[in-house]
């Protein structure tokens, strides 16, 4: 009988077989899939606000405007003043190199991130009181109260921005078109070349 017990024993703990895993091992694992999958979850919901607008009809990606952009738009506006909105206004430069020229300045944007950190940026550096950054579709935001406008618009997008200026916007209203001009409207300066070219248009009504 003893030998019967004996051969059990080593058939059901065969020699050299690794011991039980202990339970702390597989809390680690579990805790370490947790980890990475909140990581994953977090680069998704950052990124999203970024990827999101190329899936939109008409894109208008996050492309920050170079140093000599921002000091051609400025070189356009010489000599204007009063109110000023930057369409898609991205991480705020435009916005706040126009507040330090005197202009009351606001931004509009889709991307939460970029208004978040525009708004911070207001505060550290003095400008939220000549600033505004607005969340929302630059298609669904009235133009009326704004005289000076700038745009750093895609090719396939200026068509239908040029008529909601021609509808929206008052007599002698300024628009800097950065990046692509505007396809009927009449050029009345041209600043910089290539890339960083930027067009003026003013509105005429009779």
């Amino acid at each position: 009988m003893s030998e019967v017990n004996g051969f059990d024993y080593i058939v059901n703990n065969k020699v050299g077989s690794s011991p039980h895993v202990p339970q702390k091992k597989s809390k680690f694992g579990l805790y370490l899939v947790g980890i990475t999958g909140g990581i994953g979850v977090a680069i998704s919901v950052i990124c999203i606000p970024f990827v999101s607008p190329a899936f939109r009809k008409i894109c208008l990606p996050y492309v920050p405007a170079t140093t000599q952009q921002v000091q051609n738009v400025l070189q356009a506006l010489k000599g204007r003043s009063g109110s000023l909105i930057d369409l898609g206004s991205g991480d705020g430069r435009i916005v706040f190199a126009a507040a330090k020229a005197g202009f009351k300045a606001h931004g509009i944007e889709l991307n939460p991130w970029l208004i978040w950190y525009s708004r911070l940026k207001a505060l550290t550096t003095g400008l939220s009181s000549q600033t505004i950054f607005i969340k929302q579709n630059l298609w669904k935001h009235n133009l009326r109260g704004y005289n000076n406008i700038v745009l750093f618009g895609v090719d396939q997008m200026m068509k239908d921005v040029e008529t909601k200026f021609i509808n929206e916007l008052q007599k002698d209203s300024v628009i800097i078109a950065c990046r692509f001009p505007l396809p009927s409207m009449n050029v009345i300066k041209i600043v910089g070349e290539g890339v960083d070219t930027v067009w003026m248009y003013k509105i005429s009504k009779s």
